[in-house]
């Protein structure tokens, strides 16, 4: 019998692992993760910015964790010697029409307290001169690190603690019982006092297994990218980021420069035809089936399908791509656009057909479950981690 058994490899998984053990030390507990080895989804397959919570709505928990997140993502960097980057965020506007979107922009950063600096065409060319711009807005706290290296980290943590971690592990049912939480894998049966699952991509199964209706459906959209040429290595000096469409659901193609030195171009959104469908050949007919006949995803669908049709095409043909990022960086060619791997976003979808804006979670009796953390969660997960360990310390009356 385990006192607490976390579900998921990610960034959330460990960081509520790590958190827990914190809070209680002693007690026996176990991490399962179905791949053979941490962070191998959404966490080892995102663009390692740390966000200074530039978008998300005033009082949101997104703008409150995002913003407590940047700062305690840095110190745990700092106190475990993990390479960052605080190289700051460029928005950059690219016409009137962007740079009234970019004013709103201003005022909603101001209520998420957040640094920031406005800056004139001539300013920004002297930050950028490989920018194009009327104007833009400069957050210096935003940064790069590798995600998948702090979630190892917090695994470590973890571990030293007296945490136990399960690789190859797959969940295949929950039984949620008046004193404990039985959990079915292919390597066996574990009997836990209390659950968190942190599941990203498989979340509302998870729900679902609790025999709980979930309310909602994770759609996955594939963010697709590209990486320059090292010879483009410091073509900028910030991330720089478009002024984002408010008709569009997603925030644009952006670029991004990695800690390991290369700067990556994207990402798109485009509908994943398999909930882990990395490459465009990804298809299950399964979860295709599901996705397709299900009335949130397809009302999503109906209402932004001249968006999603141009996200298509600019997946299926490069100049299209191309076509948005050389509207604020023109010198780049199509031969400049070199592969890179995709991720995957878990994106809750709530029956009424509107894509969940802020952090979900689906609590029961005896479980805590993670059902909605798309960006900025690996950014915001050592206080969500912190946020969970509290809903659990409220189960277990301690």
């Amino acid at each position: 019998m385990y006192d607490f058994i976390i579900i998921g490899g990610g960034i959330l998984g460990m960081s509520t692992a790590m958190q827990l053990i914190q809070a209680y030390p002693g007690r026996r507990m176990l991490l399962l993760e179905k791949e053979n080895g941490p962070a191998q989804h959404q966490t080892g397959h995102n663009s390692g910015v740390i966000h200074a919570g530039v978008y998300y709505t005033p009082g949101s928990l997104k703008a409150r964790f995002c913003f407590e997140g940047n700062r305690a993502t840095k110190a745990f960097c700092e106190a475990q010697g993990i390479a960052y980057e605080e190289c700051g965020k460029l928005l950059v506007a690219t016409n009137d029409i962007e740079m009234q979107r970019m004013q709103a922009l201003w005022e909603r950063t101001e209520a998420n307290g957040l640094e920031r600096y406005w800056l004139g065409g001539d300013e920004l060319r002297e930050r950028e001169p490989n920018i194009s711009g009327v104007g833009g807005i400069f957050f210096p706290s935003s940064g790069i690190v590798s995600y998948a290296e702090v979630a190892a980290a917090m695994g470590r943590e973890f571990e030293a603690a007296g945490g136990e971690i399960r690789y190859a592990t797959v969940v295949t049912g929950l039984e949620e019982r008046a004193r404990e939480v039985v959990v079915s894998t292919n390597q066996g049966e574990f009997t836990t006092r209390h659950l968190v699952s942190c599941s990203g991509l498989m979340a509302d199964r998870v729900v679902r297994m609790l025999g709980r209706d979930p309310g909602f459906t994770i759609c996955p959209f594939r963010g697709e990218y590209y990486r320059l040429p090292p010879e483009h290595n410091r073509i900028v000096n910030h991330l720089i980021y478009p002024i984002p469409d408010p008709a569009m659901p997603f925030l644009g193609v952006h670029l991004t420069r990695m800690i390991d030195g290369s700067v990556t171009v994207g990402p798109n959104a485009v509908l994943a035809f398999k909930r882990e469908g990395y490459r465009k050949r990804d298809i299950s007919l399964a979860d295709s089936a599901a996705m397709l006949t299900d009335p949130g995803i397809l009302r999503v669908l109906k209402a932004n399908l001249r968006p999603g049709l141009i996200e298509m095409k600019n997946s299926l043909y490069k100049k299209g791509y191309l076509r948005e990022v050389q509207k604020y960086c023109p010198s780049l060619t199509e031969d400049d656009l070199q592969p890179y791997p995709a991720g995957v976003r878990a994106q809750a979808v709530s029956r009424d057909g509107k894509l969940i804006d802020d952090f979900l979670f689906v609590n029961t009796q005896r479980t805590v479950n993670v059902c909605n953390a798309p960006s900025p969660a690996a950014t915001s997960a050592i206080p969500i981690g912190a946020h969970i360990v509290d809903k659990v310390r409220a189960q277990v009356g301690e």
